[in-house]
């Protein structure tokens, strides 16, 4: 049920208290509202993705950002939102947003990077017997008004090889479906992963694609995986084979892809995410691939399930919600990990301060000039920020709070509750 009371923010230099405001971008699943009107905040949604001008606007009185993939969350845009505590990305992805300088600013990012694994992994199988089959081109010859009944080229998937790249949630789920069609399953990742049902690790990269009839990607957006699969890593896979990729757009290289389609190298593809995609459902998609024989091309609905966004719109609500109620940051992308149980009877401090020496000492001398009782504590750091957990007796709170603020070192401090 809503809460009665809104949560409320405090500004610790005038100790003025204000209703805690969310803003969710992008059509967020409902599902997500049930936490934050349980805890009582304040919710506004839109349905688009706002221009960063106007997000600067809006986020000078928003103290939760929640966005979906394609809201861009910028440095030039953080410079502006003094209120905002914490980033909700109701995705997978999380590199619309400047986690480095989040960080910097003291404020975590959440994300749901197992909602919508069933989706993704469903998806892929689909694409894989429709690439076997060569179910989109029949479908749309007949869309046409062509009747071309034909078995040339077309296969079972049974007993064929699966390699999949990226063997992490997505992954596995994707590898036991394919078990269940009776297909041989391979994997490739960097990090040691233990195999599940007859899968088998293989040594390298190379090695997965020579040996593999479909090969699907499921990596993050790194360094490391940007073109990972280009002009050479395609000519080294099967002759007639498939390239699925449901991972980032910048994990292919479209042109190579494209040639290797165009030769007859390949004997398909199945692409749902892309270098650059448009902005919102009205703009044009231009692609070297489109028009392609035996390409699937979708726009990015790896995830897009009924079933998915509603688990998404939970689970990164509940972590906004422990956060800016409790100060737990378990799950955060950019931020140290700290979930600590709360102490009956006292109030929650919460400071992100420069990770430099010192800092501690300062704290505690303040706590120690009001002769507060510290009855839990906790501290968790990175390379460059400190985050600290207080609870403390409720009638210091506030002059504690107000002091760490005001300390050279401090980024963000504040009662949360």
């Amino acid at each position: 049920m809503p809460s009665d009371q809104p949560l409320l923010a405090t500004n610790p230099f005038s100790g003025s208290k204000e209703p805690l405001r969310i803003l969710l971008c992008e059509n967020v699943h409902s599902s997500s509202h049930e936490a934050f009107s349980a805890a009582g905040l304040q919710i506004e949604s839109i349905s688009y993705a706002p221009t960063e001008e106007e997000l600067r606007e809006r986020l000078r009185d928003v103290h939760v950002l929640g966005i979906r993939s394609k809201t861009h969350v910028r440095s030039s845009t953080l410079a502006y939102a003094d209120k905002l505590l914490s980033i909700g990305c109701f995705c997978i992805g999380t590199n619309q947003v400047d986690l480095a300088d989040a960080n910097r600013r003291g404020l975590p990012v959440f994300n749901a990077p197992f909602s919508n694994t069933r989706s993704v992994a469903e998806m892929i199988l689909a694409e894989v017997v429709m690439l076997a089959r060569q179910l989109g081109d029949r479908s749309r010859e007949v869309h046409e008004g062509r009747w071309r009944k034909v078995s040339s080229g077309c296969y079972e998937v049974r007993g064929k090889t699966l390699g999949i790249v990226g063997y992490g949630h997505i992954g596995t789920q994707v590898s036991i479906l394919a078990e269940a069609f009776g297909m041989r399953v391979l994997y490739y990742d960097i990090a040691t992963k233990l195999p599940i049902g007859n899968a088998r690790s293989v040594a390298s990269l190379a090695e997965l694609l020579a040996n593999s009839d479909y090969v699907t990607l499921h990596v993050p957006a790194t360094r490391d995986t940007t073109k990972m699969i280009g002009a050479s890593e395609l000519a080294g896979m099967k002759r007639g084979g498939y390239l699925l990729n449901a991972s980032r757009g910048q994990v292919v290289d479209i042109g190579a892809l494209a040639a290797s389609i165009r030769d007859k190298h390949l004997g398909g593809a199945a692409v749902d995410v892309y270098p650059e995609e448009p902005e919102s459902n009205g703009d044009q998609f231009a692609s070297e691939l489109r028009g392609l024989p035996n390409v699937i091309l979708t726009p990015h609905v790896g995830g897009s399930t009924e079933e998915a966004q509603e688990s998404i719109g939970r689970e990164v609500s509940i972590a906004l919600t422990k956060f800016v109620t409790a100060g737990t940051t378990t799950g955060s992308v950019n931020f140290p990990t700290v979930e600590l149980p709360q102490v009956g009877g006292t109030h929650r401090v919460l400071n992100v301060h420069r990770n430099v020496p010192g800092v501690l000492r300062d704290i505690n001398r303040i706590v120690s000039d009001r002769n507060a009782n510290i009855h839990s504590q906790v501290l968790s750091t990175d390379a460059n920020i400190g985050y600290l957990i207080m609870d403390l007796d409720q009638d210091v709170s506030a002059d504690v709070c107000r002091d760490v603020a005001a300390l050279s070192t401090n980024i963000r401090t504040r009662i949360s509750n």
